[in-house]
């Protein structure tokens, strides 16, 4: 028994060191040698580790600062700079004074053939009723209105009866009397433009769009920054798009203040804030151009209406100008007798008179509203506006 027991630990004893011999000899196998490797150029060198062995430095020649090629300076970066917006030149309006009677010529041109038709009838040998009637004709035909062409055709048959012999210079001499007294030479024509006690004056034109009404407020501008006024200019004529674009042109010509709101907005607030800046920076005169629509009456007198109170809170008005276009004829007496419900008219201004030969218009448009002609338009130019002068006028109406 104990012989087998001794067998079988002596057996152990075997297969274990056969068994570790086994796993020794498998251990000490060599591993197959690594591949070679090609060093990556584009790798970045390896970092040295803390105690690793810094290179032995090598002796190179050391260079001077003055060997050394030191950037140059850079060149300056070219900015360029936003173009500048140079202010239109400040123009020097054409003096009012004279301005009539260098604009005769033109005015004479289409007015002289009223003139020339009147002296060539009167100048017949025999004024028959015939005749008369023909002057009757080419008045009405001027635009002179029924009423005044009967007054001046009976004036004149009286007068030439009781002279008798009618020379050419005697009866230009006639009519050009009794055609002053039609346009009445003693009309205050002065536009008004200084308050007596404080400024500014206030002006504000009205008249239907298309007659011209703010190139007129814009040269009325010109007029009187040329007598050495300084003006504000109130576009409150608010629901044409263009008015207040117009407007502000005509017055950066004369250094004019423009005074503008939103389009379609209230023309009242327009001309409030154009009257309170005017006085805020000590202005002479304030011009305020109006809205000149006539689609309904009603429409027109409120709005009008509502402009003038509003103003009238800063001050009373000065002037109220309707603009008539001449060459309309009897048609602008509508029109000016709608406004001159809408607003007290002070003075009206004929503009196109160059361009008509119905100067009988001033005559007719004096009796209907009971107010002076104060300005007549002869032309495009900036500085076509001119005073009303009567002799003038009627000197261009019947030639020299």
């Amino acid at each position: 028994m104990e012989f087998v027991i001794l067998a079988v630990v002596i057996a152990v004893v075997l297969l274990g060191a056969i068994g570790g011999l086994i796993v020794g000899s498998r251990r000490k196998k060599p591993l197959p040698p690594a591949p070679p490797t090609t060093p990556d150029i584009t790798a970045p060198p390896a970092e040295p580790h803390v105690g690793d062995e810094a290179e032995t430095p090598r002796d190179e020649e050391r260079r001077t600062i003055e060997e050394v090629d030191l950037p140059g300076p850079s060149a300056p970066v070219a900015v360029e700079e936003p173009p500048t917006v140079e202010a239109p030149p400040i123009e020097i309006p054409e003096p009012t004074a004279g301005r009539l009677i260098r604009l005769r010529a033109r005015l004479s041109r289409s007015q002289n053939a009223l003139g020339k038709g009147l002296l060539t009838l009167l100048s017949r040998e025999h004024l028959d009723d015939e005749t008369w009637e023909e002057v009757e004709d080419t008045l009405l035909t001027a635009d002179v209105g029924v009423q005044p062409t009967q007054e001046l055709v009976e004036r004149l048959r009286e007068r030439v009866k009781v002279l008798g012999t009618r020379t050419p210079r005697e009866l230009r001499g006639l009519l050009r009397e009794e055609l002053l007294t039609l346009v009445g030479p003693d009309m205050d024509r002065v536009v008004r433009t200084e308050p007596e006690s404080t400024k500014p004056g206030i002006v504000m034109v009205v008249g239907v769009n298309g007659t011209g009404k703010t190139t007129t407020t814009g040269k009325l501008a010109r007029v009187l920054v040329a007598d050495g006024r300084t003006v504000v200019l109130g576009a409150a004529d608010t629901f044409r798009a263009a008015a207040a674009d117009q407007l502000q042109t005509w017055g950066e010509r004369v250094g004019a203040h423009t005074v503008r709101g939103p389009e379609a907005g209230d023309p009242a607030s327009v001309a409030f804030d154009a009257v309170k800046e005017a006085k805020e920076m000590g202005f002479d005169v304030v011009l305020i151009d109006t809205a000149g629509r006539l689609h309904t009456k009603t429409g027109l007198m409120d709005e009008l209406g509502k402009v003038k109170r509003v103003v009238e809170k800063h001050a009373p008005l000065d002037e109220v100008l309707l603009v008539l276009d001449a060459t309309t004829g009897q048609n602008g007496l509508v029109q000016a007798r709608v406004f001159a419900e809408v607003v007290d008219i002070t003075g009206i201004v004929l503009t196109k008179l160059d361009g008509t030969a119905k100067g009988g218009i001033v005559v007719a448009v004096q009796r209907e509203l009971g107010v002076p002609v104060k300005l007549i338009g002869l032309g495009e130019g900036p500085d076509d506006l001119a005073p009303f002068d009567p002799e003038a006028f009627v000197d261009a109406l019947i030639g020299e």
